[in-house]
């Protein structure tokens, strides 16, 4: 049984704030940590559950924050940047369940650090006509190619968030979310056994599913004019408001890299403190 855990770090246990988890800061040292217990967690879970093989994508910012010393020795890592299905890089890999680690609430929504890929900027994103964000996004590439989502972590935001998105994942809220910037949080030997039961018991979902095929379409709604009329340059993308742009793709993959060139052209849009 081949699973993969997509590992992002905003959902993390104790992470509560922008320092905790941007590279370089002496906070996020600190929570690398503990972002590592909460895969570790994981991947023991998924093992005593059967999986044979677990593989680990980065999927934070830099996606070099895991401690590789530090991980469990049954799970491999994916790290580094660049990769062609970025947080979902190992979907398409023949693998029988995705588990996501660390997410959370998406752009415009209530949550600890909620955003959805630039972490300010965007305001909304639509798929297909219904909001989503990074969790709501990644769970269609996964169905395109028959991969379940067997479990959430997070806050108590992203695991609402995932109930739409994957019902039947199993979802385990490491924090309450109070503000953007403050959360009640359980600490690691708690979030360590409850992340660890649940991966355990969702392996029981695991195996391949028929694929959903496309077409989608999504639609982005930016903070400011000008990062929608940057974005409208690429030649599928059309704006569709003042602030909002949208394409057609033909798949989910072709939409998500779609997405990724807007998201990179608006950030690249983006002056300083007038945005």
């Amino acid at each position: 049984m081949r699973i993969m855990v997509s590992a992002d770090m905003e959902g993390a246990t104790g992470v509560t704030w922008t320092d905790d988890c941007v590279p370089g800061t002496e906070p996020w040292q600190r929570m690398r940590r503990l972002f590592t217990g909460d895969v570790n967690a994981a991947v023991a879970g998924l093992v005593a559950g059967g999986a044979t093989d677990v593989l680990v994508n980065e999927a934070h910012a830099s996606q070099r924050n895991l401690l590789l010393e530090d991980l469990d020795d049954r799970a491999r890592l994916l790290t580094g940047r660049h990769k062609p299905l970025s947080m979902m890089q190992g979907v398409d890999a023949g693998v029988d369940g995705v588990v996501f680690l660390g997410y959370h609430a998406g752009a415009g929504a209530q949550g600890v650090l909620a955003h959805t890929y630039l972490t300010n900027s965007i305001t909304g994103v639509w798929l297909d006509g219904a909001q989503a964000g990074e969790g709501g996004l990644n769970a269609a590439l996964a169905a395109e190619h028959g991969v379940p989502v067997l479990l959430v972590t997070g806050d108590d935001r992203a695991c609402a968030e995932a109930a739409d998105y994957a019902p039947d994942a199993a979802r385990v809220a490491v924090k309450e979310c109070v503000s953007r910037y403050a959360a009640i949080c359980l600490p690691p030997a708690r979030t360590a056994a409850l992340i660890g039961d649940a991966a355990r018991a969702a392996t029981a979902r695991a195996g391949r599913r028929e694929g959903r095929p496309g077409p989608h379409r999504i639609e982005v709604e930016f903070d400011a004019a000008h990062l929608a009329d940057a974005a409208a340059v690429v030649p599928t993308v059309e704006q569709v408001d003042v602030r909002r742009v949208g394409f057609d793709a033909a798949s989910m993959t072709d939409a998500m890299q779609a997405f990724k060139i807007v998201t990179a052209i608006a950030s690249g849009a983006v002056q300083g403190a007038y945005g």
